[in-house]
């Protein structure tokens, strides 16, 4: 007798998103404050610590024991091929410069999208230390998780004449200087802008209300996979790299 096992849908990936992300994310608020060696990477601002990669197989962990055949791709581990068609994409700490200086923007960002077309289905960003968790479904919304209680994105916030924008900026120092000239002309439909210091959080921020829009160069695709499905569930527009349509530059989000 044969088993036909039943494909899982958008919402019960996004359930396991978030419960991934929770978990990288609680792993690294145990280890906050700890004496860590912080490393760099490819710039002196790129850095990475032990957390990033203790967060990274925490998810993976999680991830593979609920589904061993998916592929998972993360920022600081080697890829692993699955067989499934699915494919998860893992920030285990967005924000490292943030979290070693104690401030509080950074978060675990987990999403999944189908291989053979590139389609993302789900997404969770977890930030612990705002309390917050925001995940998404395709087709499905967005929602703004707590214990007690689930909000749907966007959030009914106070009126206001205030128009915010996020951005990041990069690494190298002629690019960053592209980058703000370029702000300048965007500033021109905002009020004031703010810049946090974590792209998914960022995202996630946009989905909720409490920014207007959100541009940043030289993302990798760790950075925004579960954070621009969320905020394109939650109604913003989302321009990804790639995509071609975005007329300050093809790397912005």
């Amino acid at each position: 007798m044969s088993v036909v096992e039943m494909p899982p849908t958008a919402g019960e990936l996004e359930d396991l998103a978030a419960l991934a992300a929770q978990t990288g994310a609680q792993l690294c608020v145990r280890r906050l404050g700890e004496p860590i060696e912080v490393s760099t990477k490819s710039a002196a601002g790129d850095v990475v610590t032990p957390v990033d990669r203790a967060a990274e197989e925490a998810v993976r962990a999680v991830l593979l024991d609920a589904r061993p055949a998916d592929s998972l791709l993360g920022e600081e581990l080697a890829a692993h091929a699955g067989t499934s068609g699915l494919e998860w994409v893992i920030d285990p700490l967005d924000g490292t410069t943030n979290y070693t200086r104690l401030i509080p923007y950074f978060a675990t960002s987990v999403a999944v999208r189908r291989t053979a077309d590139g389609a993302w289905l789900a997404g969770a960003v977890c930030a612990p230390a705002l309390g917050a968790t925001w995940s998404a479904a395709a087709g499905g919304g967005a929602q703004l998780r707590s214990p007690a209680h689930r909000a749907v994105l966007p959030l009914q916030l106070p009126a206001t004449t205030a128009r915010l924008i996020g951005t990041g900026l990069s690494y190298d120092p002629d690019r960053r200087r592209r980058q703000i000239r370029e702000l300048g002309a965007l500033l021109a439909d905002y009020t004031d802008m703010r810049r946090f210091g974590a792209a998914a959080v960022d995202l996630c921020l946009v989905a909720q209300g409490s920014l207007h829009a959100f541009v940043e160069a030289d993302l990798a695709v760790h950075d925004w996979a579960a954070g621009a499905l969320i905020a394109e569930e939650a109604g913003a527009t989302v321009y990804r790299p790639g995509d071609g349509d975005d007329t300050v530059s093809a790397a912005w989000v």
